[in-house]
């Protein structure tokens, strides 16, 4: 009985693999969402920076959130390579946003704002927004501590819905 229960995840594991393969070697461009920890040591913040220019510069598309650290290094990056391949979703408003991340958002051409969430915590409008996120993209690249819990949820849908995945781990 075992044998009929592993081989159907075996093949669901050989088809992941290979979808993941796949998405890997595709050539031309993508749509990658690039989320994070707000928490993130400066030389972190160059590297997410670096890579994120790097995959701008090779045509694919970025989409992250508004909030500091991930995913404001990631807005410099895309910023420097081709601002018009960069689009930035809020958890609300642009109004509710620090004013240290609204001074940089205010310079982005692709902006989507949702101020029917400004009602909500941040924490369930950030979860709404990286919903929106997620199913915008092709690729997630995200940023996280293993306590992150809505990160580490982000990912898990994304996985779900067979988007392919990698989750850096600060901690």
């Amino acid at each position: 009985m075992s044998q009929s229960i592993e081989a159907p995840l075996e093949s669901i594991k050989v088809d992941t693999f290979l979808q993941e393969l796949a998405a890997i070697q595709q050539s031309g461009s993508k749509r990658v969402a690039i989320l994070g920890s707000r928490h993130v040591p400066i030389t972190h913040q160059q590297l997410i920076e670096l890579m994120t220019y790097a995959l701008a510069l090779g045509g694919n598309r970025i989409i992250t959130s508004g909030a500091t650290g991930t995913n404001s290094a990631a807005i410099r990056g895309a910023m420097k390579a081709d601002p018009n391949l960069l689009t930035v979703i809020l958890p609300q408003s642009l109004a509710r946003q620090p004013r240290e991340s609204r001074e940089q958002l205010e310079q982005v051409m692709h902006l989507v704002e949702s101020p029917a969430n400004d009602s909500l915590s941040l924490a369930e409008a950030s979860s709404i927004c990286n919903q929106e996120i997620i199913s915008r993209c092709q690729q997630l690249i995200c940023f996280a501590f293993h306590d992150s819990t809505t990160l580490l949820r982000t990912c898990q849908d994304a996985e779900e819905q067979r988007k392919l995945v990698t989750l850096f781990y600060f901690d």
